[in-house]
Parts: C-alpha cells; structure tokens; sequence
C-alpha cells in the first residue's frame, strides 16, 4: 500500500536522526517488536482475559493523564476489558502506573501488518483515539473490522485543518471513516467537517482538561510533595513547568534578578523531556545556585528550603501535583514554536498563572483565561521579571488572578460526563452488534466457532 511506502521511507530519511536519540538519549528502543510487528495473541489474551475489549490509544504523557477517570467508568462493566496504547516512553511509564502492565502496551506503528495483527488479535469493540492521532491504516481497518474508532477531546487547529485539507485527496476518507468526535470548541467541530467528517458526527462536548485539572491542595499527593520540598508558610514559591529549550534560562534569570530583594521566593524547574534534565541541572548550577534533584534518593525531604536553593524535578508524572505547591506558575512549551501546554492544571490549584506568546496547542483555553484575567500573556523574559515581582509585591493581585483562573475551570466543566455517556451508548450497540453476528460468546455461527472478521 502507498502508506507503508510512504512510512518506509519517513523512516529511512529520520534513521540518522532515530539513530542519534536511541543512542544518546535512549529513546525509541522500548517495544520495537509490538511497533512493528503488532500484539501476539499472546499478549492480547493475557490483556483481554477472554473479554472483549475497548482499545484506548494516548499518544504521550498529556493525553494519558485525561484516561484514570475514563477507564474507571467503562470498567464499571465487568464484560469489557480496557487495554491502552501509547506511543512514548513516558507515556507507556505513566499508563503502568495508572493502569497496571498488564493492559499497557505500545501501539504499533501504521503498516498495514501491525496494525491488522493487533487488531485481529485484540478484536476491539471500540477504538478511543485521545485528542488527535489520525493513522490512515489503524482508522481505516478498525473500520473494516466493525470496529468504530472515536475521538475524545478531539482537537483540531486552523493551522492542522489547513494541512489536512491540502492533501484532501488522501486525507478526506480518513476524517470520513470517523465515527464519532467529541469536539472540544466550536472551531474544532468546524474544522473537522471541513477535513470530511460528517456533521451528524461531531459534538462539542468541551474539553476534558478542565474536568480533569485538579482543584485541591489538601490533597495526600501535594502535601507529601510540600513536605519533601521543605516550603513553610513564610515562602511563595514559583514552579515554572513542561518547559522547553531556552525556558529554564529565562526562569533562571528572572530568579536571580528577584531573589535578593524578595528573599521569600522558591524556584522549582520542571522540563517536559526527561533527555534534558541533566542539561537543566548543569544551567542551575552554572548559575551558582544550590541544585537539589527530586530524583535524588540520598533526600527523603528536607526542613527547609533555602533561597539560594532550585528543586528541579527530575521525574515523571508529578507535575500535576507540583502544580498544588506552587503560589507562581509558568507553564512552559509557550515562549519557544512548541505551542504551549497545559494551563489548567496550575489554574484550577488557584495560581497565579503566566505563559508565553505563543498557545496554538492551548488557543482556545488561553483565550478564556485571559478574558477573564485568570491568566498574564507574557511576551519575554523581560515581562517575566515583571509578573513574578508584581505577584510578590501585590498579594491582593496574585489572589485575585488565581481565583479567577479557579473559577475558568469551575464553570467549563461537564465533558467528562458527555463523553462517557456516549462512549457507553456506543458500547452497548457494538454489543447488540457483536452478539447479533457472533452470538453471545464472539463466535461466529457461521464458522464453526471460528472467530469471524467483521466486513
């Protein structure tokens, strides 16, 4: 097929760059065989246990926060077993704490022999694509198997649309074979008919992410990490996080430049590529100041935290709780091409939330804090200085800046419950379905007790 000879050689131009990463990073070694060969029918029975299945696929780290909810309720029927994919190291690491090895595995990469080994093997009656993964392959041959593929929290930019619809020709019955999106905004909804996805097949159901941002900071989870962090009620400390190239550079900088006359403030540094934190260590430290690594296993925690001190968190999947220690927030992703990340995390702790220019990923959600002045727009590291020293001399300005961002999230929530009840709606069709064509055990009457692919 024209895809894998298209894959083939994407693969073949990026092998010296795969090549550079595997060997000085580590990365991409992990599950080559399941990438590109698919699940065994060992594996995929060890996963499923005799069930039928839902196949949840969450590209990385963002996505998988958004599945603990999600998974909890379709389990709630014992008839369905619930098997996730990922794409990055992180985020298989992450899925395994949230969900277990058992039902976690890498997805396969879009030639047709993988993707058609997986899903013979696994035989989903539903596939829940998170936010946007479009694999012409995977879409087209869960559709060919009787399986609907669906998006969740599906987002599509003007800027993403644009690009699909240049190659509308190969692109259109992609977005055609969708079964359902469920839309985060209005111009998502937009964009994806205009990609060639049926109208009748779209819903805005809002964005996950504001149901899943956390709004609690008595929780177990952020009083043990402001425990380890040793911070007191005297200190306002700013975590600037899921930063990229050049971000921890201008945090440092702006730390410096206000640590002196505000003795008070704590930094703590989160990168969002775990490749860069020795390279972020080495920034903190060139800068004279005192480094201390969350990864570091000599400290259970400490008393106290000094000002000359910057925590860098060094691990994976903590950020959301981190988030609840801080007074400050930057999120990061924003001031570099990355698009921005996550903004509502620290909003819905209450923050008082900065990020940079540059919030394509997040455009919609960074509209609505803005308006509300739940959230600065910074352009540089200039207004950087700027921000944190207005928080740190107008307490009445942090608060109020805070509270607004809380009450964003407060008044968008609702997805969650849209999303899950159509999820299950569809569940109990492809049910009715499957016991219609395979009778109530999935075998085909036709077959002899065959398993039977769907046309």
């Amino acid at each position: 097929m024209l895809e894998n000879l298209l894959y083939a050689a994407a693969l073949t131009l990026l092998s010296p760059v795969i090549l550079y990463r595997m060997l000085r990073h580590g990365r991409y070694r992990r599950g080559i065989r399941q990438k590109f060969l698919g699940l065994s029918t060992t594996e995929a029975q060890a996963m499923t246990q005799g069930k039928r299945c839902v196949w949840i696929h969450a590209v990385s780290v963002g996505e998988v926060n958004l599945l603990p909810r999600l998974v909890k309720e379709l389990e709630r029927d014992a008839a369905v077993a619930i098997v996730v994919s990922t794409s990055t190291d992180t985020g298989y690491d992450l899925a395994v704490q949230h969900f277990g090895s058992r039902c976690v595995f890498f997805c396969p990469l879009d030639f047709t022999w993988a993707v058609r080994r997986t899903l013979r093997n696994l035989k989903p009656l539903q596939l829940v694509l998170a936010e946007l993964e479009l694999w012409p392959n995977l879409v087209r041959m869960a559709a060919v198997q009787g399986c609907p593929a669906m998006i969740i929290n599906g987002r599509l930019s003007e800027r993403s649309a644009a690009g699909y619809q240049r190659f509308r020709k190969w692109t259109k019955s992609i977005f055609h074979s969708i079964h359902w999106v469920a839309c985060q905004d209005e111009m998502s909804r937009s964009n994806f008919a205009a990609c060639g996805t049926p109208a009748e097949r779209l819903q805005v159901t809002g964005s996950l992410k504001f149901d899943d941002a956390p709004t609690d900071r008595t929780t177990p989870e952020v009083n043990l990490r402001r425990r380890w962090a040793g911070v007191d009620a005297t200190q306002r400390v700013w975590v600037v996080g899921s930063t990229q190239e050049g971000e921890e550079e201008m945090a440092i900088e702006a730390f410096q430049s206000l640590r002196v006359r505000y003795p008070e403030l704590r930094l703590m540094l989160v990168p969002r590529h775990k490749e860069r934190f020795e390279k972020v260590a080495g920034l903190v430290t060139a800068a004279g100041l005192l480094l201390r690594r969350r990864s570091d296993e000599t400290f259970e925690r400490q008393s106290t935290w000094n000002s000359d001190q910057v925590i860098l968190i060094d691990t994976i999947g903590e950020l959301r709780h981190w988030w609840g220690v801080a007074d400050i927030a930057t999120v990061g992703g924003s001031f570099g091409d990355r698009g921005g990340q996550n903004m509502l995390e620290p909003a819905g702790y209450g923050c008082a939330v900065s990020f940079g220019p540059n919030t394509r990923n997040f455009k919609e959600i960074a509209r609505r804090l803005v308006d509300a002045k739940g959230a600065v727009r910074l352009q540089d590291g200039d207004e950087l200085i700027d921000f944190v020293h207005r928080c740190l001399s107008e307490q009445a300005f942090a608060v109020a800046l805070g509270h607004a961002a809380q009450q964003v999230v407060l008044e968008h929530r609702g997805a969650f419950k849209k999303t899950v009840a159509r999820l299950q709606h569809e569940l109990k069709q492809q049910f009715a379905l499957d016991s219609e064509k395979h009778g109530p055990t999935g075998a085909s009457r036709s077959s002899g007790g065959s398993t039977k692919q769907v046309a």
